[in-house]
């Protein structure tokens, strides 16, 4: 199977043409022969914790209809949101849907960083899927700084862990290079990693989405300045 991260500058807190970017990329990705495309944290507001805190317009469900044009882009999608709860704050979440559109799963961020645990709820449970016969984990940004989330994607059959993040220009470059291949090495999994380009919130992106083959070697890795796609094959047997 081959899967692709995407990288974007988002349109802050338009969730509609992030909606479209989007599904640009993923048609893209389609085209390069990806049956899966992953983006980064909260892709389709940008990282804009302000104007998420302001109220649920920018909140997005798995039947949000300004999803539609991701869903109906013909690819297995993995897109990162501001999830309503029921409660007066979102969850920071990454929204599964299959190349038909159907919801497979849903994710919540439950390692929050600093200032997101004034804005967010934190999320409970570990996210799990199956796509063409792979197994399938979930982390977010500061989520994989804690080895044992992946670790247990690992014991419970996964061979992919998917990472929707943001890392800027700054010590994020350095996090990026080591926390990601770190997965792959001590974990035996692929790591598909996709980060921001250009302005994000306070931070700037630094790009460089990429994917790791369990070992830590590298497959496949944007450049640090351009919205983009890379793609990588994964394969189901253990290496």
């Amino acid at each position: 199977m081959k899967i692709a991260a995407a990288q974007l500058t988002c349109t802050p807190a338009d969730v509609r043409a992030n909606v479209t970017q989007a599904a640009d990329l993923a048609a893209r990705a389609r085209e390069q022969g990806a049956e899966l495309v992953v983006f980064p944290e909260l892709a389709l507001t940008g990282y804009e914790l302000d104007a998420l805190a302001a109220g649920p317009g920018l909140w997005t469900a798995a039947d949000d209809p300004r999803l539609d044009p991701l869903r109906s882009a013909g690819i297995a999608t993995a897109v990162n949101v501001a999830l309503p709860t029921g409660g007066p704050r979102p969850a920071i979440a990454t929204l599964v849907h299959d190349a038909d559109g159907t919801h497979v799963t849903t994710y919540a961020k439950q390692h929050l960083y600093r200032h997101e645990r004034e804005v967010f709820e934190r999320g409970e449970g570990d996210g799990r899927f199956e796509l063409g016969g792979i197994r399938f984990c979930l982390g977010i940004c500061f989520d994989n700084h804690f080895p044992e989330l992946p670790g247990r994607g690992a014991a419970d059959g996964c061979r992919v862990h998917l990472a929707s993040s943001l890392y800027g220009t700054g010590d994020g470059i350095h996090e990026r290079a080591t926390v990601y291949p770190g997965i792959a090495r001590e974990h035996g999994l692929y790591v598909v990693l996709a980060n921001h380009v250009g302005p994000a919130g306070r931070w700037t992106g630094c790009g460089r989405s990429a994917v790791w083959a369990p070992g830590g070697a590298l497959l496949a890795e944007a450049d640090d300045r351009t919205p983009a796609v890379v793609t990588a094959s994964v394969v189901t047997a253990a290496v």
